[in-house]
Parts: C-alpha cells; structure tokens; sequence
C-alpha cells in the first residue's frame, strides 16, 4: 500500500492544527494510527469503516481521529479510560483489528522536562524556561517521529469485536428540565422521564443503570 503511506510531515502538521500545539503525546498517537493503518491495510474512514479504540485521553487520542477518521460524532470512537497509551484499530469490513501499546522504554521525560512540566502547570515558569520546555518537547517529538514501529509499540492482533453502527434515536423533552434527551438516555423517575442530571440531582445518584427509559 505504498501509495497510501502517511506523509509524517504533511499529515502530523493536520495533527498539530487540529490539538493546538506540538508535544510528544501527539506524536506517539500519530505513530500509533499510522502504523495500524499500514499493517491493516487501510484508508481513513470517511463513514464508519474503521473503529478505533483508545485507552488514553491523552494528547494521542486527538491525532487518532485526524489520522483514522474515527471520531465521536460518528460513533466509531470508542474511549476507554485504561490510562494506558494503547490504541485499537477494527476493520469494520474485513473483521480484523490490531491493538498497540507503547513500550515500556520508548518514552521517558527526562529530568529537566519534568521539573519544567510541573512549573508550567503551576504557572511559575519563566518565558526561558516555557522555550526551554518547548524546545525539549520538540526534541521528544521528533524523536518518536524517527522512530520504528518496534521500538515504540507492541503490537498484537485482537478479536473483531464489532460494536453495531450509530443509531439515529428520537430526541423527547426532558418532563424535569424540558431539554431534549435521546430517548435511550431518558430514566423513568417517580413516574417522570428525566435526563441524567435531572435524575442525579433528584438523589439517585451516578449509577442509574438499573432505571429504565419509557
């Protein structure tokens, strides 16, 4: 499939627009969707042909999207908060799929990124130190960028589980704060249909799995 090989260039650069900056974690995503795609042998999804699976809502899930096509709006996104920087990728036509998991060893902050990180996110950074983190991060990038399938994922095959197409369902009127709400989403409270937060606020509380729709 030479012809449909992802430009690391011009396709990460979509990545970058679409997540707002360049950091490792998108790279590590990109190399992730590019690789899956190239071993299973197939092209962004335009429709629900692909399903992708991530276990991270890290910077990676983003590019996941760009690159696969899977996307939440379409239903073929599937998060999984494993904290795990793996990702799935399913051939909705042929019934394969292919599962990658960073390596142990392909990813370390070094020291220096680590102490820059947590002055950045407690907003004591200096405008050197902000460039000096940018510069390590893009450093950290590239790297993976260059890097080899093998050397950063293991990868392994996966049974097709195949999760039906999105379903278009009828949207009805909340009785407690009259928004509309997918019918299947609707929980049967005293003799109400409320949505979710109507129904948490009215004391039963995060598990509503037991409630049922009308």
């Amino acid at each position: 499939m030479k012809d449909e090989v992802i430009s690391s260039s011009s396709d990460f650069t979509k990545c970058v627009e679409f997540h707002g900056h360049t950091c490792p974690g998108l790279a590590i995503g990109f190399q992730a969707a590019r690789i899956l795609m190239e071993l299973l042998n197939v092209r962004k999804a335009p429709d629900e042909e692909l399903i992708a699976i991530v276990e991270t809502d890290a910077c990676g899930a983003d590019a996941i999207q760009v690159i696969t096509g899977c996307t939440f709006g379409k239903g073929n996104f599937i998060f999984k908060n494993y904290g795990k920087h793996a990702f799935s990728l399913i051939d909705r036509r042929k019934g394969t799929g292919l599962r990658v998991c960073l390596r142990s060893d392909a990813f370390q902050m070094d020291p220096e990124s680590l102490s820059l990180s947590e002055k950045l996110q407690k907003d004591e950074a200096s405008e050197n130190e902000i460039e000096r983190f940018r510069q390590l991060q893009q450093k950290q990038t590239q790297k993976i960028l260059d890097a080899g399938a093998e050397s950063l994922f293991k990868v392994e095959k996966i049974p097709p589980d195949i999760p039906p197409k999105a379903r278009i369902i009828k949207s009805v009127n909340c009785d407690s704060c009259g928004e509309p709400t997918k019918m299947d989403l609707l929980r049967k409270i005293n003799g109400e249909r409320m949505c979710i937060p109507c129904a948490k606020q009215q004391g039963f509380g995060n598990d509503l799995s037991e409630s049922k729709h009308s």
